[in-house]
């Protein structure tokens, strides 16, 4: 079986095992790639390879969101139908994913029949259930954020947030889903299981609504009469289901594609008939949803209900990451206040812009991005850091021992072990933010191992050659071990220190991380420099 994008899943290899699955909110192809969507998308990859190089089969999902409204009026404004217009923007999408180097697997659109299909069996189980009913709205609505409003959405004054953009007063019938008499069963399960939801702030976030306040049904269609691009309902064509009970399928649309057999079991009897089962394809339940906090009651009501109501177990955990800002205040076209994720990595690199993203802030609070603090970790911990720990060991195993690594030598062993044991374990628990410390904290004992041992100096003294040999394997070995530990967070400079090394390894695999497995007699290669150094002055953008 071949994915549609990315790399091949091999099922011989693979077995029956579950694979981990991860995956992104689907972003809203109206709009243009930020910053944002950047971070979500990096620490997502992040995360998935952490997963792969510890030797877990990873499943990685993302993509775009293509109906609702905002979609058939911006396409009618182009003078193009809904498909074609949002055939022209998913390209920026796809094409931004391939300049982040994502390692996704599939990349969904809503807008596919597979995705569709699903959708629809998923509407007529939960209709033939009786999770559904027919009822009439008298209210407020906004087409910006394709919601309805209630009063207490307005403000004192009586408006309302211009994030609701223009809000229309409306009358129409509609199909609901009956949320409220879930709301005891969600308090409850989101108490039995304290990691369902991370950080813990969003956790009591998520408890504090449900328990202060009486969850409204959802209402999940649209009447045709006034939005005609989306999925229709199958058991009422007069009617286009609602874009976020659309987009949250996709956790398990694409899976179902692919067969996956506890979600085919689920909808079985369901029409349209979901695909035959691969059992050698298994990822549901969810391992990791990674999304950011304006979307948390869609990721942590709404959709843990809909599974519950299709007998699928929940997502094992919701990631909630933080917003950024820039120089201390909010991000904002208008403004000018933006930091454009291409230019960065057009000007400094892609692995500058992915360590600076993991490295600056956690999964959970706010950040903010400074031009100045990028250049100044860019410089410290990739140029002088990890880039000259590598050109300084093997230009002096080049310069001294004519690039042959000699005897081993363990005198870093049990430092290296420390940080290889605590990595595992953070990779593990998506800890990304701590691993990146730890693996530069083995980077600074590296560094400052050359500096008190003086392998310079030595080399001068014949009689201090052994000596000199047990340093330079040190050195050249925990360069090794290095380019395997940071090949989640900046694989293209893991790959490029292994080639300098001039072995055929990828760095891709923990497994490899064992001391001592760089052979005495090796030659390395040609160093160069990783991160070249540039004028501490320059700004980011030229």
């Amino acid at each position: 079986m071949k994915l549609a994008f990315g790399p091949e899943i091999n099922n011989a290899e693979l077995g029956m095992s579950k694979h981990v699955y991860v995956t992104t909110a689907i972003d809203y192809v109206n709009g243009q790639p930020h910053l944002g969507h950047a971070y979500e998308k990096v620490i997502t990859d992040v995360i998935a390879r952490g997963k792969r190089s510890l030797g877990h089969p990873t499943f990685f999902l993302t993509g775009v969101d293509e109906h609702g409204q905002k979609i058939q009026q911006s396409a009618g404004a182009a003078g193009l139908d809904s498909q074609s217009y949002c055939d022209r923007l998913e390209k920026n999408w796809r094409d931004f994913c391939d300049r982040l180097q994502l390692s996704h697997n599939d990349f969904v659109r809503t807008s596919e029949h597979r995705h569709e299909a699903i959708v629809k069996a998923i509407l007529n189980k939960l209709y033939a259930k009786g999770h559904f009913y027919f009822s009439e709205y008298h209210g407020f609505y906004s087409t910006r954020q394709e919601t309805f409003l209630a009063e207490r959405d307005r403000n004192p004054d009586g408006s309302f947030d211009p994030m609701y953009g223009e809000v229309m007063e409306l009358t129409e019938e509609n199909y609901y889903f009956r949320l409220r008499e879930h709301q005891d069963w969600l308090i409850d399960y989101i108490e039995a299981h304290p990691e369902f939801i991370r950080p813990e702030n969003r956790r009591n976030e998520v408890l504090g609504l449900l328990k202060n306040n009486t969850l409204e049904d959802l209402c999940i269609s649209r009447p045709i009469s006034r939005l005609t691009w989306g999925i229709p309902l199958p058991f009422d064509t007069n009617f286009i289901t609602y874009v976020w009970f659309d987009a949250l399928v996709n956790y398990i649309s694409i899976p179902a594609a692919y067969g996956d057999p506890v979600i085919i079991e689920a909808l079985e009897g369901a029409e349209p008939t979901p695909p035959a089962a691969n059992p050698d394809f298994e990822t549901w339940p969810a391992d990791v949803h990674v999304i950011g906090k304006d979307i948390l009651k869609f990721h942590a009501v709404y959709w843990p209900i809909m599974l519950k109501a299709l007998d699928l177990p929940q997502p094992k955990q919701i990631l909630v990451h933080g917003w950024w800002q820039k120089e201390g205040q909010k991000l904002s076209k208008s403004t000018g206040n933006i930091v454009d994720p291409i230019e960065v990595i057009d000007d400094w690199g892609l692995d500058a812009f992915r360590y600076y993203l993991v490295r600056e802030l956690d999964i959970g609070p706010d950040g903010n991005w400074t031009d100045d603090s990028f250049a100044g970790h860019y410089h410290a911990d990739l140029a002088n850091g990890l880039g000259n720990l590598m050109n300084r060991s093997l230009s002096m195993l080049k310069r001294y021992r004519k690039g042959v690594v000699p005897d081993r030598s363990d005198e870093l062993k049990e430092e290296a072990e420390t940080v290889i044991a605590k990595t595992r374990a953070l990779l593990e628990a998506y800890e990304i933010q701590q691993a990146v410390f730890i693996v530069w904290s083995f980077i600074t004992r590296v560094n400052q191992y050359i500096d008190q041992t003086a392998p310079y100096k030595l080399a001068k003294d014949p009689e201090q050659a052994q000596r000199l040999d047990e340093i330079l394997y040190n050195l050249v070995e925990s360069c090794r071990l290095l380019a395997i530990l940071i090949w989640p967070f900046i694989p293209n400079s893991a790959t490029r220190m292994l080639e300098q090394l001039a072995l055929e390894q990828k760095p891709d695999t923990l497994a490899q991380l064992q001391w001592g497995d760089l052979e005495p007699g090796h030659e390395v290669g040609q160093a160069s420099p990783l991160f070249p150094r540039r004028d501490q002055a320059r700004k980011q953008r030229a």
